[in-house]
């Protein structure tokens, strides 16, 4: 017999959120006890600067949160407090961001387009705020907010825009905080890579879930760093599944609103909502010369982490979701029982596996292989992190044919990249996504969010970069069509059980 899951259908991701309440991503998974997407990604805990800590945000002296009561502009208030979480994310960018050095002065320019933003969306043009005469100087704002020597010079011109934004006539409802961090957004957003975001705490809450569980949503893997939030693929049995959503399906409205300009981060919020209610998407699909809009209704999402069977040919079956918190200890109790039935060989089924966990995958990666190197680990600096097979895999003889497609992303990729480098299997499908860098969620100090930021890029086994790039199978099998979805007919499962039952 076939297996009884049918495979998700195929697409591509940079970072993977699963579309439930709680929102999930191993690109953003941070710790545990918190209640990700994506995000995805291949990290263990944050450690707060400050601390050393991990997931602990504690900062000396009197500060303001972001759960403070928020300050009017036009209003006096201390500087020095209202910054700490901006200079403490310049300081992260540049001790942590792997393309270094970076560019104050592009920091400073990013921040200046910040506070455009912020008078933008009040109506406000900052060319047309007078300051008055007797006004302090701009360097005493600089002085009073702390800026690192290193910044001074090149923060002049963003200290002049916020003198400016003082003398601003703004409503009650605009504060310094949020100026502050539209400013601070700004500033990361500068560095062009979407992989390296601020997240308000709001977010930081949304996107710090297990990797498996149960939620309510829609069920679908989205990639939120493009230009709109794009399907990477629905998950089987899912309301996103039902609706007929694709691989590559960009959602360019929700209920009827433009998400045009609007963050993928903010877009999933949309998405989001409680089991019953419904959601009307407008999908652009590639192919087709006018959007379409799908209405989903929303149920609770069952996340399951891994899967398998003997077919009838005597061949084992493993379809790995994720690779979440308990996905190794999982996959070691059921390749116990499948290896224990003496199976002729292994299909272990990545498609659309989105990542996880980093020590999670070489927990996975050592039931296959009985030594050698799973990944590197590359920083700006050029120094590296070896991550080696442990001991004690149980699949690490029996043939091998790995399934994987657009959706395999991340650690998918390093576990499929490992597995071709040394000729250990076969890989069979199409080309993977291509996600080959590293994001560290950084808790930011006083409650104000974290920093995702990109430190690295990994390199397989055979130092092969394959950001952008991803993997190409060994043998090109196309992708399930709408006609084998409806037949439940998998052509790349049963090109692998020829393959297998060949050799």
């Amino acid at each position: 017999m076939k297996p009884n899951i049918l495979p998700k259908i195929s697409a591509l991701i940079i970072i993977l959120l699963i579309l439930v309440t709680g929102v999930a991503s191993a690109s953003y998974l941070v710790y545990q006890g918190i209640n990700n997407l994506n995000l995805p990604e291949i990290v263990d805990l944050p450690v707060n600067p400050s601390t050393g800590s991990e997931g602990e945000s504690t900062s000396p002296g009197e500060t303001i949160k972001a759960s403070d009561p928020q300050t009017p502009i036009n209003i006096d208030m201390d500087l020095a407090p209202l910054f700490v979480p901006f200079w403490e994310s310049w300081e992260i960018l540049h001790e942590n961001y792997y393309d270094q050095p970076i560019d104050n002065q592009v920091l400073a320019q990013g921040a200046i387009d910040g506070i455009n933003i912020a008078l933008e969306e009040a109506g406000i043009n900052i060319e047309e705020i007078t300051v008055l005469e007797d006004s302090p100087p701009y360097t005493d704002l600089s002085q009073e907010a702390n800026t690192p020597a290193e910044a001074e010079e090149a923060f002049a011109p963003f200290w002049q825009a916020w003198q400016a934004a003082e003398h601003a006539e703004l409503g009650e409802d605009f504060t310094y905080e949020g100026l502050m961090e539209h400013a601070l957004r700004s500033m990361v957003d500068s560095l062009g890579d979407p992989l390296t975001s601020y997240l308000d705490p709001d977010e930081f809450r949304e996107l710090n879930t297990p990797l498996e569980g149960e939620y309510e949503g829609i069920g679908a893997w989205v990639d939120p760093s493009g230009e709109y939030l794009t399907i990477i693929s629905p998950m089987d049995g899912s309301p996103a599944e039902a609706a007929g959503l694709r691989a590559g399906d960009e959602v360019i409205a929700v209920d009827g609103e433009d998400m045009t300009g609007i963050e993928g981060d903010i877009v999933i919020r949309h998405v989001l909502g409680p089991a019953g209610s419904q959601v009307t998407l407008t999908i652009r699909r590639e192919g087709l010369d006018e959007p379409f809009d799908v209405s989903i209704t929303r149920s609770r999402i069952v996340i399951p982490s891994v899967e398998g069977e003997i077919l009838d040919n005597g061949i084992a079956y493993v379809n790995l979701f994720t690779f979440g918190e308990n996905t190794g200890r999982d996959l070691h109790a059921l390749l116990e029982d499948l290896m224990a039935q003496e199976p002729v060989g292994l299909i272990l089924d990545l498609r659309n596996n989105g990542g996880g966990f980093l020590h999670t995958t070489i927990d996975v990666a050592s039931e296959f292989m009985s030594e050698g190197v799973v990944l590197y680990e590359e920083y700006g600096d050029g120094s590296r992190d070896i991550y080696e097979v442990r001991p004690g895999g149980l699949a690490t003889e029996i043939p091998i044919v790995v399934l994987i497609n657009g959706g395999s992303a991340s650690a998918s990729e390093i576990l499929a990249g490992m597995i071709q480098d040394y000729d250990r299997g076969i890989l069979l499908g199409t080309v993977s996504y291509g996600k080959g860098s590293v994001q560290l969620p950084i808790v930011l100090a006083n409650e104000w969010g974290a920093l995702r930021v990109t430190i690295a890029r990994w390199l397989t086994p055979n130092e092969t970069h394959i950001q952008g790039v991803g993997l190409t199978p060994d043998i090109i099998v196309p992708d399930l069509t709408d006609e084998d979805i409806e037949t439940e007919n998998d052509p790349q499962l049963d090109r692998a059980i020829e393959i297998l039952l060949e050799l």
